[in-house]
């Protein structure tokens, strides 16, 4: 049972974050490890995510966070697979929302050749997070990490939803929080895949990318993109936490321990620019996994409809090709993705995935 010292201190570094004071790496990383282990009244830990979202937290607490993650709640496996694991995940919270892009990108880009170990999570602020389209698509979200350690050394892709990797804290959070939070800044971040070296991050705001490739630059990741996607006609801190096909993204860029960022617009992958009505989310999850699965089974061929939805997929497929040093081109890197698309070898790349996770 907590005491009350314990309970007081707390509370302290509540009013400290709420009057817009910051936290040492080491202070965040103490407080984050107290909520991931339940240490605190509930009370306590939500008033604390608040308040140090809205007070918008530093690189270095953020840094804190992801230390609390690593050490007290991350489960790990390192598999037997050569060269470059790529991982594609968004932070979600985007004000626009997209059909989801990261999964069926994550087949893509595992079909062109590249080990995905990709990550994700439930729903927060969306109609549904990467857990939702993957387990109506199919995949068993209870299947243990050893199974996606497998996965990953057969057929280049596995999938690990939070609640597989994250024991602790994260996993209990989730299950309630319907709000923003550090974790979902920070969780995107975690390793559970050892061999994870490049990775693909959206992020909700542009400043929270430079935050994100900061920190995977200070705990060793080699190569990084992290978008924020804009849509031409809308105001620009209303975006994706994706590649966009609907207008310019920004993009912050690690790569030989230097930090670059620039935009790229739809053209620069050789498509046209989309209006976002053609890749909005659908009401429900269902709907968003069976748009996928209509994609992913070669429908955007003959369904002009579908063939928005195929460009956004492809293009953050594709930003997984450039990251994992497939080519310096993202044109380039796009149209491998779009022919493993129309092969349809990215629908093979999820079969292969429902049943080695089953």
């Amino acid at each position: 049972m907590v005491t009350e010292e314990k309970l007081r201190a707390f509370g302290q570094l509540i009013c400290k974050v709420a009057s817009g004071k910051t936290l040492t790496r080491e202070e965040s990383c103490e407080v984050y490890r107290q909520i991931i282990l339940n240490e605190q009244p509930e009370l306590q830990q939500g008033a604390f995510l608040v308040a140090h979202i809205t007070r918008k937290p530093t690189t270095e607490e953020l840094s804190g966070v992801w230390d609390a993650l690593d050490r007290f709640d991350t489960e790990k496996f390192k598999a037997e697979v050569g060269g470059a694991v790529c991982d594609i995940v968004g932070t979600g919270s985007d004000a626009l929302k997209t059909v989801n892009a990261s999964s069926p990108a994550a087949l893509i880009a595992s079909a062109c050749g590249v080990p995905v170990a990709k990550k994700g999570a439930k729903k927060v602020t969306g109609v549904s997070g990467a857990s939702e389209i993957f387990e109506i698509l199919g995949v068993n979200l209870s299947s243990p990490m050893s199974k996606a350690k497998q996965s990953l050394e057969r057929y280049n892709i596995c999938y690990m939803p939070g609640e597989a990797f994250l024991k602790s804290g994260w996993a209990r959070l989730i299950q309630y929080m319907r709000f923003t939070s550090a974790f979902n800044i920070v969780g995107p971040l975690t390793l559970p895949c050892e061999n994870t070296s490049c990775i693909v991050i959206g992020a909700y705001a542009p400043e929270v990318c430079d935050q994100l490739v900061a920190i995977l630059k200070e705990i060793g990741i080699k190569r990084a993109v992290a978008p924020y996607g804009m849509v031409n006609g809308v105001e620009s801190s209303r975006g994706i936490d994706e590649f966009s096909p609907c207008g310019p993204t920004r993009v912050v860029e690690l790569k030989n321990g230097e930090i670059q960022n620039y935009i790229v617009e739809p053209e620069d992958f050789g498509i046209k620019t989309h209006p976002s009505f053609d890749v909005a989310s659908f009401n429900k999850a269902y709907d968003n996994a069976m748009a996928i699965r209509r994609v992913l089974s070669g429908a955007h061929n003959d369904n002009a409809k579908d063939g928005p939805l195929a460009d956004l997929f492809c293009m953050n497929a594709a930003a997984a090709l450039y990251v994992s040093g497939i080519s310096d081109s993202y044109k380039d890197c796009m149209e491998r993705a779009q022919e493993a698309l129309r092969l349809g070898k990215a629908l093979k790349q999820l079969n292969y995935l429902v049943n080695q996770q089953a």
